[in-house]
């Protein structure tokens, strides 16, 4: 991105991809030489598409494309706002109180369910250029860096589910008119 443009002016909103599609339960390529050219476009148009959809993270699978990168534009539990972008991200550390929390995805429009995440996050990578990237989040940021990393590993975050909330959330999904089957959250049989 050059100096000075809002992130995403410049890029195309793409659709975004829904439970079910193959590309949101494959973990994504890393990011290498062939598709580092096409990198700045590509950070352009999850920006765009992100904005559009109106969210505070977007990995690139969500718009069909199996690399290892997302975008974020996500204030923390103080109200501090966090953009950037993340190319072959690593989360290398989480600590602190685990929370359950409320967390939605772009990708189950319209579904939240109370999901548990740690209270911490750092994230290591590189940004469009190659040089390395290190973010540090709390609170809310923290859970998005941990939901867009879950992305990159072919997960959503219904697989942090678990009882009786993962049944109500997959329930949930079943019924929505975006879904598709994904083989590996099939509900839990009830156990007496």
């Amino acid at each position: 991105m050059r100096r000075g443009l809002i992130p995403g002016s410049t890029g195309a909103v793409r659709p975004l991809r829904t439970y079910g599609d193959p590309v949101l339960h494959t973990p994504g390529r890393p990011v290498d030489g062939d598709a580092r050219r096409s990198l700045p476009a590509l950070v352009e148009d999850l920006y765009a598409s992100m904005y559009a959809a109106r969210g505070v993270g977007l990995a690139a699978c969500q718009i069909g494309v199996p690399l290892r990168v997302f975008v974020y534009d996500c204030p923390d539990d103080e109200d501090r706002r966090h953009r950037g972008h993340v190319v072959n991200p690593r989360l290398v550390r989480v600590g602190g109180v685990t929370v359950r929390g409320p967390e939605g995805c772009l990708s189950l429009p319209g579904l939240e369910a109370r999901t548990p995440r740690a209270d911490l996050a750092v994230v290591e990578g590189e940004d469009l250029t190659g040089a390395p990237v290190r973010i540090e989040g709390t609170g809310y940021f923290a859970r998005c860096l941990q939901h867009e990393c879950d992305h990159l590993e072919g997960r959503v975050y219904t697989e942090r589910l678990t009882g009786p909330a993962r049944r109500r959330a997959l329930r949930a999904v079943r019924r929505a008119p975006w879904s598709l089957p994904a083989p590996q959250d099939r509900e839990e049989p009830a156990r007496g």
